[in-house]
């Protein structure tokens, strides 16, 4: 992926359920680390330490409205507000647990992020289905929001991913494993803790509005998150004051979109409208999505795109307001 990309104009929506969205999309001092965590709180060739972009004043984040208990790749029903739930809020479910190998890393440099996936037996699950071209997707957030990496971890044979990481800045952060066991159907989120050791400063929310520039690149969002329906969400991308015509496809999609929910990071997987090659879409300038918000409050919303090789990452700020009733 793309290099960090940093905004303190661009992650605690992965805790009480991976509600953030993500996607792909369519063109038109160091402590000791404790031990392996056992109660709740993304690739190696591409890590996204956060870009930058354009933001406005920072605002305190809204306390978001009561979580649901999980959701990963699209929109699964449950008990969240309007009946969508959110995912990595827990570091086990269904049987599966998440497992850091260390819960305490140093901050402001490079890193190696070392996990498995335990089986509900307990062994380290290694068959997966693969989605959007990987067997698993691996993000992590800081809990301000403010850095966001989508990495790519290598599985070894006993079932032990590992993926570089920089954690730019000392911290709370959020780890969220995305992915489906090849012995199920239903996709999981599961998130855990990760902390780097530091003198930690927390910055509120950005706030960016809706159009961001990220190197080079410029980006205007158009749609809204609805608590309970969905609406689709656009991001038209120019440079030097023209429509890009001529993305890469990324991981079978033309745009990856991740949803954090402030507060909490829950954790909501969107998927694009359309894709490469269906005979529809086209490369750009819009990559398109269609998502639901599960509560009313603030999101961060961190799109992926491909162009001439290289990943970016724009992040914006979105208020999900509740709908006013008649």
């Amino acid at each position: 992926m793309n290099t960090a990309l940093k905004v303190t104009a661009f992650a605690t929506g992965l805790a009480a359920a991976f509600t953030a969205a993500y996607g792909v999309g369519h063109a038109v001092g160091p402590a000791p680390a404790p031990a392996a965590q056992q109660h709740p709180a993304a690739h190696g060739a591409h890590a996204t330490p956060t870009a930058h972009a354009t933001p406005a004043a920072p605002a305190a984040p809204a306390a978001p409205a009561a979580p649901a208990a999980h959701g990963a790749h699209g929109e699964e029903p449950g008990a969240a507000h309007g009946d969508h739930q959110v995912g990595g809020l827990q570091v086990a479910d269904r049987g599966y647990a998440l497992r850091l190998d260390r819960t305490v890393v140093p901050a402001g440099g490079p890193t190696e992020l070392s996990f498995q996936v335990l089986a509900p037996d307990g062994s380290p699950l290694t068959a997966y289905r693969p989605a959007h071209e990987k067997e698993l997707h691996l993000i992590v957030a800081s809990r301000d929001l403010t850095d966001f990496q989508h990495l790519h971890p290598v599985r070894a044979a006993d079932g032990t991913w590992t993926a570089p990481a920089n954690l730019p800045a000392a911290g709370d952060y959020r780890v969220f494993a995305d992915f489906t066991p090849a012995a199920e159907t239903d996709p999981l989120t599961l998130g855990a803790d990760l902390h780097a050791a530091g003198d930690y400063r927390p910055a509120a929310l950005p706030q960016t509005g809706r159009t961001v520039t990220v190197d080079g690149y410029t980006l205007t969002l158009t749609g809204d998150l609805t608590p309970g329906s969905p609406g689709r969400l656009a991001f038209t991308v120019s440079r030097d004051g023209r429509p890009v015509t001529d993305l890469d496809p990324y991981l079978a999609a033309y745009g990856h979109l991740v949803v954090l929910r402030a507060g909490d990071l829950g954790y909501l997987h969107v998927h694009p409208d359309g894709e490469p090659g269906d005979g529809t879409t086209a490369p750009g300038p819009e990559v398109d999505f269609t998502a639901t918000a599960p509560s009313p409050g603030d999101y961060r919303l961190f799109l992926d795109f491909q162009h001439r090789g290289t990943v970016h990452t724009a992040a914006f700020t979105l208020t999900a307001a509740e709908a006013h009733q008649h």
